[in-house]
């Protein structure tokens, strides 16, 4: 009786040791496990500090802007549109609060409706609607203020305001500064990615340099928010939408896939303008 009682306590003490056993070589496998993914992201993170010189975190995808009837604008301004001839616009013109007098293109410049407050303007194809143009105006400045007040860049400074011959991912991007495009770059992402390049000073592209659009980028999701004048160089092609708080000026042959909406005016010299 004593033999066949001490044999169950035995085997309880033999599977409570391999138990034990098992639970120290998973908590073994587990530790190797968590430096295995430390190591994963220690990686990652170097990897992604190869795209700027100093990056900050921003979690979720970028969203677009709320252009509102800003959107339905090729050109859009405050001051007034100058125009040397013969410059192409596909899409709609228009200046607010000025008087339509200042709205210099011709009606054979223009494919679509160009818009005034007030019965001056081209003839005989402007359209009289100050109460449209008044509410495009305050979303665009809407759409501006919601640009300059995104946080959490993701690429702050890049190449110290100089971007010539980079390729720009998807993405928030902040400049304290002037931005200049010096040589062509690209802009490379899917149809749905989005782009913001908030400028603190002025932005300037050189003559003949080209923006070119990779990996099905669209222009309509590009938003180039600037307080300082934008000023596109002679036979320069441009691609995106600009949200200026002063003035647009276009040199001469110089070409934009994309929207002027200045908060100033807008500057033509036989240019090409198409929106997206």
């Amino acid at each position: 009786m004593k033999l066949f009682t001490k044999i169950p306590i035995v085997t309880l003490l033999l599977v409570a040791s391999m138990f034990s056993c098992n639970k120290e070589m998973d908590s073994s496998s587990y530790s190797g496990g968590s430096s295995v993914l430390k190591s994963s992201a220690q990686s990652s993170e170097t990897t992604s500090g190869l795209k700027s010189a100093t990056i900050l975190p921003q979690e979720g995808k970028l969203d677009g802007l709320n252009l509102g009837i800003a959107g339905d604008f090729a050109i859009l301004s405050k001051t007034g549109v100058t125009d040397v001839y013969k410059s192409s616009v596909v899409g709609d013109v228009g200046s607010s609060p000025i008087t339509g007098a200042a709205v210099l293109v011709s009606c054979s410049e223009v494919v679509g409706t160009i818009y005034t407050v007030d019965a001056a303007g081209p003839l005989p194809c402007r359209v009289t609607n100050a109460t449209r143009l008044g509410i495009a105006v305050l979303d665009m400045q809407a759409a501006y203020t919601d640009a300059a007040g995104r946080v959490n860049p993701d690429f702050l400074n890049l190449g110290a305001g100089n971007i010539g011959g980079k390729t720009l991912t998807a993405g928030l991007y902040k400049w304290t500064s002037a931005l200049v495009i010096p040589t062509d770059i690209t802009i490379s992402g899917s149809p749905t990615d989005v782009w913001i390049f908030q400028v603190s000073g002025t932005l300037n592209m050189s003559s003949a340099v080209r923006i070119t659009l990779e990996g099905g980028a669209l222009a309509q999701n590009i938003y180039w928010q600037t307080s300082g004048a934008v000023t596109l160089g002679t036979t320069s092609h441009f691609e995106g939408i600009i949200l200026s708080q002063t003035g647009i000026n276009m040199k001469t042959g110089a070409t934009i896939n994309g929207r002027m909406l200045a908060q100033t005016a807008v500057t033509l010299q036989m240019n090409a303008v198409t929106q997206p």
